[in-house]
Formats: structure tokens, sequence, C-alpha cells
């Protein structure tokens, strides 16, 4: 049974950092691709950030540009999201995805395991 946990949400002001873990049972990153998502309050889930099941290629919103970065440790099956100068509009409910394939998976419908998710609260 595939289990994807999230980890390392909060408060933080903005300005600020965070960094975001899930960390995956029942199936091998390495051979997965991996997205992060969110969702805020009454608006749709949106793409932040994809990376390659060879880690080799990460793909962001455009939001998310220059300031997240995704990356993953194989060994631990756990896959991160860095997130630096945080916005009071990045507060939303992160989660993360992982599907099998070679391609580029930015929309939510592709992906096949989804994790309970972590709340990220950007405010002062």
């Amino acid at each position: 049974q595939v289990q994807l946990v999230e980890s390392g949400g909060g408060l933080v002001l903005p300005g600020g950092s965070l960094r975001l873990s899930c960390a995956a049972s029942g199936l091998t990153f390495s051979n997965n691709a991996m997205g992060w998502f969110r969702q805020a309050p009454g608006k749709e889930r949106e793409f932040v950030a994809f990376m390659s099941w060879s880690g080799g290629h990460t793909y962001y919103a455009d939001s998310a540009k220059g300031r997240f970065t995704i990356s993953k440790d194989n060994a631990k099956n756990t896959v991160y999201l860095q997130m630096n100068s945080l916005k009071p509009e990045d507060t939303a409910v992160y989660y993360c995805a992982v599907r099998g394939g070679v391609y580029r998976y930015i929309d939510a419908g592709q992906y096949n395991y989804w994790g309970q998710g972590t709340q990220v609260t950007v405010s002062s």
C-alpha cells in the first residue's frame, strides 16, 4: 500500500522559509515522478513544482520560480520542497503527489498517489 506523509508546514512570517518533506512508503521514489501542489481556501488545487523520476528535470510554476526548490533523497524515499521568501499568497495546504512515467506532469489529475497535506500559513 502506497502512503505519502507530508510534514514541515507551519506559521511563518513574510520573507521567511520553510522546508516541506514528503516521506513515501510502498513505492520507490527513484522510479517515480513527483510533484508538489497547493490549495488555498476557496481555490482549486494548483501545481507548484515537479521533479522527474531521475531527478534530472525540474519544473516550477511561475509563482514558485526563484523561491522554491524541489529535491529528493532516494535513500530516504523522501521528496522536499524548500520555500524561501514566502509571501502571504503562498498560504495554502501543500500536497505531494507521485506517479510513474517519464514525462513532465503538472496537472493534478495525472497523479496516482497523494499525501494528506500540510498547512503553510504566511502571516505577520
